[in-house]
């Protein structure tokens, strides 16, 4: 009986707050049929256990009746409180593993939930920063069922925390972020555009510029300028000067082999590689090539186009030469057998220097051109010029620093003179 007295009091607490949470009710009514469904599967289970006993007792009845009531009530009470945070994890922690008993539970729920409207519309909805739970005297089997109930609430508690860390972990800290260095120079390049006003166009020397920066590794914009409608801002800054040229910390650099030295002298080590070639025959490797492909691929008379293919490809061989001979440090003076040759990847060692970023636009030129207007190719048997273009067309600081072939075809277009017959 003092069950029973202790139960009347505590309803009547709650019909008390509930008057003050009805505003709630409509704002969290999704969560009635999360209570009620759990409430009645419990009463269900205590009607079926109490519909035995009276069987057997029919002078008690009626006592028995109404101590299901309460017994529902009493269910329907502490399942107001737990059930809750379980209904807000379902719509923050996302779980395939349960996904389709969910789905199936919650069909039976909304079938469920209209034959009960009557004993949840009782029940106002607890707010998870409400007062915590009202502590009633339940029996063993209740007891058993609030502490699973309990337990289920705090692996989901976990869950949520869980989420809820997982955020944080890759949220955007813009205190964190590195600042920007001091130290860094500004530096804007300014290249010559293709056809097309906008991509870069063909020009050895803006790409010689190009790849000296990019190996620096130093940070910097690069604009390219339509020569056909330059802009009144950039004919200012460089009056009477086509690209390349660039601005180091505001000052304006037009010559192409002074900028080389400059910014060689200025992006120096231990903050910046040092570029220059080791050895003094790698800066002058090849340096008549460009001339004698200028000279043929421009010939008209086809009496003289035999002369002028036989000088580009004498000019191309003493480069072979060069590439195929060993330098100072492949040679070991100690070693008796004979030397097989250079296998080195460029022209001063397996990495790319000034010579390099002079040299290679230019035979990417004549390679390209020379194929387009004339049919000439490099001669295969030249190993040490082609290893050295298929080595250089492996490295970023190259092919994303030159204009598309086509781009180069295109501005060759005019140039390149057809032969009289």
């Amino acid at each position: 009986m003092e069950n029973e007295y202790d139960l009347v009091i505590e309803e009547k607490k709650l019909d008390m707050e509930e008057a003050r949470r009805e505003k709630e009710v409509e704002a969290v009514e999704y969560l009635y049929s999360e209570i009620h469904v759990h409430a009645a599967k419990e009463g269900a289970r205590d009607r079926s256990s109490s519909s035995s006993s009276s069987s057997s007792s029919s002078s008690d009845g009626e006592e028995e009746e109404g101590k299901e009531k309460i017994e529902e009530k009493t269910e329907t009470i502490v399942l107001e409180v737990t059930p809750e945070i379980h209904a807000e994890a379902g719509v923050i922690v996302n779980s395939d593993d349960h996904s389709e008993e969910q789905q199936e539970e919650q069909e039976h729920r909304s079938n469920s939930r209209r034959s009960s409207s009557s004993s949840a519309s009782s029940v106002s909805a607890a707010d998870p920063c409400d007062d915590p739970p009202l502590h009633l005297h339940l029996s063993e089997e209740e007891e058993a069922g609030a502490e699973a109930a309990h337990t289920e609430e705090q692996k989901t508690k976990d869950l949520i925390d869980l989420s809820l860390q997982t955020l944080d972990s890759i949220s955007v800290d813009e205190d964190s972020a590195a600042p920007v260095d001091p130290t860094q120079p500004e530096i804007s390049l300014f290249v010559k555009a293709g056809s097309d006003g906008e991509s870069i166009g063909n020009c050895p020397f803006s790409q010689r510029l190009f790849m000296i920066l990019w190996l620096k590794g130093v940070v910097f914009n690069v604009t390219t300028v339509d020569l056909k409608r330059k802009p009144a801002d950039l004919h200012n800054l460089a009056p009477g000067t086509h690209p390349p040229f660039l601005t180091f910390n505001g000052e304006v650099k037009t010559d192409v082999n002074k900028i080389e030295e400059f910014l060689e002298d200025m992006l120096s080590p231990p903050k910046y590689p040092k570029l220059a070639a080791r050895q003094r025959e790698s800066n002058t490797a090849g340096n008549d090539i460009f001339a004698k492909f200028s000279a043929y691929i421009k010939n008209t008379k086809a009496e003289a186009n035999a002369a002028l293919e036989k000088g580009l490809t004498k000019a191309l061989q003493k480069l072979d030469d060069y590439l195929c001979g060993a330098l100072p440090e492949e040679i070991d003076a100690d070693s008796m057998e004979e030397e097989k040759g250079s296998r080195r990847l460029f022209l001063d060692g397996n990495e790319l220097t000034l010579a390099d970023c002079n040299l290679l636009p230019k035979l990417h030129i004549v390679k390209v051109v020379a194929k387009k207007y004339r049919n000439y190719d490099i001669p295969t048997e030249m190993s040490g010029v082609w290893r050295y273009l298929k080595n250089a067309y492996t490295r970023d600081e190259f092919t994303n620093t030159c204009a598309a072939e086509s781009e180069i075809e295109t501005a060759y277009k005019d140039v390149a003179r057809r032969l009289a017959k």
